[in-house]
Order: structure tokens, then C-alpha cells, then sequence
């Protein structure tokens, strides 16, 4: 699949537009947006619903036209479960995020590229996941 899977923490930064990288992810997100499709999963959505009282106005700050909507595949499950297995195992705390695996598994088996602020744990637990990150 051809795309750029949204991390939360970057459009959290813009529709927050208070955020130190508030420039930096609007920017990168338009320059991504420009060349190829952007996507969101139901997990996304759910991380950045938090900041909307009614459906409607999350529906509006995120238009399924510009963020298309992807499932969650069954094989990302997998490997979001396998690689918390192994982020405990290397000492990580067991409240850790469980959402950042399933979005970092998520855009290697969609084979999709990642905007994200937070490149640290995608990273390690997905090598071979294409990053745009600072």
C-alpha cells in the first residue's frame, strides 16, 4: 500500500496549535499530504477524540476525505502483541502504550510509511518501519 499512516501525537500537535511542534507537524503532514494518501486507524481516532465534546466537530477537524480510514488488520494485532511481549521482556513497563504498538504494526503490515514525533519505540520494535520523524 502506497501512504503515510498519522501518528496521534502529530495531529494532536496541530489541532492543539499550542504545541512546541505544532509548526513542525503541520508541516511535514502537508508536504506528505501533497504527494500521497493519508490514513488514520480506529485507534488514531480514538487517541485524538479526546479533545472533542461532540462527533461531529472530531469529524470535522479530521475528514475521513484528507485522513482516509483504515481497518485494523488481524496480522497487526499479532505483531503489536508479539512486540509488547518483547518490549516487557527488555524491562518496559506494563502501562506502557499499548496503541503505539498496534500503530507501529499496523503500518508494517500495510507496508505504509509513519509520521510521528515520537520515533524512539517504533524504532526498536520495528526496524525495518519507514519513518518521518524529527
Amino acid at each position: 500500500m502506497n501512504g503515510t499512516l498519522v501518528d496521534s501525537n502529530v495531529l494532536i500537535d496541530i489541532m492543539s496549535e499550542n504545541s512546541e511542534w505544532c509548526d513542525w507537524s503541520a508541516a511535514m503532514l502537508a508536504d506528505i499530504a501533497r504527494r500521497e494518501p493519508t490514513f488514520i486507524n480506529p485507534i488514531i481516532y480514538a487517541e485524538i477524540a479526546f479533545g472533542f465534546d461532540r462527533i461531529e466537530d472530531l469529524e470535522s477537524a479530521a475528514p475521513a476525505a484528507f485522513y482516509r480510514r483504515l481497518p485494523l488488520p488481524w496480522e497487526a494485532a499479532y505483531l503489536a502483541g508479539r512486540c509488547f511481549v518483547d518490549y516487557r521482556r527488555r524491562g518496559g513497563v506494563r502501562r506502557s502504550p499499548m496503541p503505539d504498538f498496534y500503530i507501529g504494526a499496523h503500518a508494517a503490515v500495510a507496508d505504509l510509511t509513519l509520521l510521528t514525533r515520537d520515533p524512539t519505540r517504533y524504532s526498536a520494535y520495528f526496524p525495518r518501519l519507514r519513518l518521518i520523524a524529527p
